[in-house]
C-alpha cells in the first residue's frame, strides 16, 4: 500500500491524517491549540505548541495506522492561512506569539497605507483588499514592536513564515525556509502575476526581503522531514493554504468550479484558470494552490459567522444541548415563519464588508418560537452562502465566463442535510457532498503525492473524487428570487 501524511494546522486545532493512495482515510489523530487573547480585537497562538500538537499528532496518526514513517510516501501540510510568525534563524525561536489571521491590532497600518493612496496598487499586485486579515501588516506590527527586532532583522538573524513555513522549517531541522504561493499570495506583499515577493511593497511596509521564505509551487519537492522526528525521513511534497487545499481537494481544477467549506465562517471560492479576476461584487483573488508553476488563481469571498451561529443558539440562547441537535430543533418547524436571522456578531463580511453592522433577528411575531430562531440562524448560513455565489456568478458574466453548474460542499455544518438543500433550493444548482468530506487535508495529501509520483496528472486525482450525495433545487426561481431579496432587505436593518 502506498501512503500519504497530511499535516492540517488549524485555529482551533493540529491534525494529522494518513490516506492512501485512493484518497481514503486511514487514520486520524487531533489534538486542541490553546488560543490566546492578550487584549480585545488581538488574538495569538504560541509557535512551540503549534509544533508541538503537530508532531505529537503525526506521530500518533502513523501508530493508529499501524505503519511507520518508511511507509509514508510522502508529507503535505495545510494550514491556517495569514497567521504570522517570526523566528531567529540560529536558535529558532519565535521573538514573539504568532499573530493569528483573527487578529486586529495591524488596522492602523491599513488605514496609513489606504491614505498613502497605495490600496488600488495593492489590490492590483496581490488581488486582496487593504486589511488587517493579511500577514503583511501583522509583521510590521512585530518588527515595530518587538524590542530589538527591526535591528536583528536588519542583520539578517530573523526568518519570517506564515505557518506552513514554520512547520517546514521545523520538519526539516531549520535546513529550510519557504512557502508555496498560495499562502505567499495572502501576505499582501507577494506579486501574484510574477509568483515573486514584491520590492514596492515590501518597502511600503518597511520589511527586509532578506526575511522572506523562498516560493515554490503548491506541489514540489521542499525537502526531507528530519529522521530523527518520525523515525525515517519523509519527502514534504505540497504546501498549500487551508481553502486552496479545500479546493484542490475538491477537485476543483477548472475555471467556473466552486466550493464552499462550512467551518466557523464559510469559506467559498471559485477557481478562475490562469485568468486573474479583478471582483467588481466585493471578493478578491487569490492564488489557487498550484501545481506546476504556472500561474492559477481563484475569486474568495468569507462569511465571518457560518457555523458560529449554531454555538451561539447552544451558548448564548441555550436554545440546544449540543450543536447535533439543532437540525430536529429546525426541522420541528415547516419553515422559519417569516423570521430572518442575519449573524453579524462580527460585522459582515464578503459580499457586504460591513464591519460596523450588528447581528439582528427580524420578521418575529407573537408566533415565532425558538425553533423558528433556530430554523432562521441555519438558513442564515445558506443565505449568506448564495450571497457569495451570486457575486461570483456577476463577475463571471461580466467577464464572459460559463455560469456555475454546481457547488462542491465540505466542512463541518456540510453534514446537515436540512442546510445543504436549503442551500441548494436558494441557489437554484446541485449542492454535492463528497464522500472524503475532509478535503483540505486530502488537497494537502493530493500535492505531496504528486510531486512524488504517486499521482499523474490531476485529471487521475479527477478520477478519484467521489460524491456522497447530490443534493437538488426544489424551489422554483422566482421563490428563490424572493428569499433572497427579504434576506438583502434584513442586512440593510443591520447597520446601527
Amino acid at each position: 500500500m502506498t501512503y500519504l501524511l497530511a499535516l492540517d494546522q488549524g485555529t482551533s486545532s493540529s491534525r494529522s491524517i494518513v490516506f492512501d493512495a485512493d484518497g481514503r482515510t486511514v487514520a486520524m489523530a487531533q489534538q486542541e491549540l490553546p488560543q490566546i487573547y492578550p487584549q480585545p480585537g488581538w488574538v495569538e497562538h504560541d509557535p512551540q505548541e503549534i509544533w508541538r500538537t503537530q508532531l505529537i499528532t503525526a506521530r500518533e496518526a502513523l501508530a493508529k495506522a499501524g505503519i511507520a514513517a518508511r511507509d509514508v510516501r510522502a508529507v503535505g501540510i495545510t494550514n491556517q492561512r495569514e497567521t504570522t510568525v517570526v523566528w531567529n534563524r540560529t536558535t529558532g525561536l519565535p521573538i514573539h506569539h504568532a499573530i493569528v489571521w483573527q487578529d486586529r491590532r495591524a488596522e492602523p497600518t491599513c488605514v496609513s497605507l489606504r491614505e498613502r493612496g497605495l490600496a488600488t496598487t495593492i489590490q492590483a499586485k496581490t488581488g486582496l483588499l487593504v486589511d488587517a486579515y493579511f500577514s503583511g501588516t501583522k509583521l510590521k506590527w512585530l518588527l515595530d514592536n518587538v524590542p530589538g527586532a527591526r535591528q536583528q532583522a536588519a542583520n539578517g538573524e530573523l526568518a519570517f513564515g506564515t505557518i506552513d513555513s514554520w512547520l517546514v522549517w521545523k520538519l526539516t531541522g531549520g535546513a529550510v525556509h519557504a512557502t508555496d504561493v498560495s499562502n505567499a499570495s495572502r501576505t499582501m506583499l507577494f506579486n501574484v502575476h510574477t509568483n515573486q515577493w514584491d520590492p514596492e511593497l515590501l518597502q511600503a511596509l518597511d520589511i527586509p526581503a532578506n526575511m522572506m521564505p523562498s516560493v515554490k509551487p503548491s506541489s514540489a519537492l521542499y525537502g526531507e522531514v528530519s529522521a530523527d522526528l518520525l523515525g525515517h525521513p519523509i519527502a514534504i511534497g505540497g504546501v498549500a493554504g487551508d481553502q486552496q487545499s479545500a479546493l484542490f481537494g475538491q477537485a476543483c481544477f477548472k475555471a467556473g468550479m466552486v466550493k464552499n467549506t462550512y467551518g466557523t465562517g464559510c469559506f467559498m471560492l471559485m477557481h478562475t484558470g490562469g485568468n486573474f479576476q479583478t471582483s467588481h461584487n466585493g471578493l478578491i483573488t487569490t492564488s489557487a494552490a498550484q501545481p506546476t508553476s504556472q500561474t492559477e488563481f481563484a475569486l474568495e469571498g468569507s462569511v465571518f459567522v457560518g457555523g458560529a451561529v449554531v454555538q451561539w443558539l447552544r451558548d448564548g440562547l441555550h436554545a440546544i444541548p449540543n450543536s447535533g441537535e439543532v437540525q430536529a430543533l429546525a426541522q420541528s418547524v415547516p419553515d422559519s415563519g417569516g423570521v430572518i436571522v442575519v449573524p453579524a456578531f462580527t460585522g459582515l463580511g464578503a459580499p457586504y464588508w460591513k464591519p460596523d453592522a450588528r447581528g439582528t433577528i427580524t420578521g418575529l411575531t407573537r408566533g415565532s418560537t425558538v425553533a423558528h430562531i433556530a430554523r432562521a440562524a441555519l438558513e442564515s448560513i445558506a443565505y449568506q452562502s448564495a450571497a457569495l455565489l451570486l457575486a461570483m456568478s456577476r463577475d463571471a458574466v461580466q467577464a464572459g465566463s460559463a455560469s456555475v453548474a454546481e457547488l462542491r460542499v465540505d466542512g463541518g455544518a456540510c453534514v446537515n442535510d436540512l442546510l445543504m438543500q436549503f442551500q441548494a433550493d436558494l441557489l437554484g444548482i446541485p449542492v454535492v457532498r463528497p464522500a472524503v468530506t475532509e478535503t483540505t487535508a486530502l488537497g494537502a495529501a493530493y500535492l505531496a503525492g504528486l510531486a512524488t509520483g504517486v499521482y499523474k496528472s490531476t485529471d487521475e486525482l479527477s478520477d478519484l473524487w467521489r460524491s456522497e450525495r447530490r443534493f437538488l433545487p426544489t424551489l422554483s426561481t422566482q421563490r428563490a428570487k424572493e428569499l433572497m431579496e427579504k434576506w438583502e432587505h434584513a442586512v440593510q436593518q443591520t447597520v446601527l
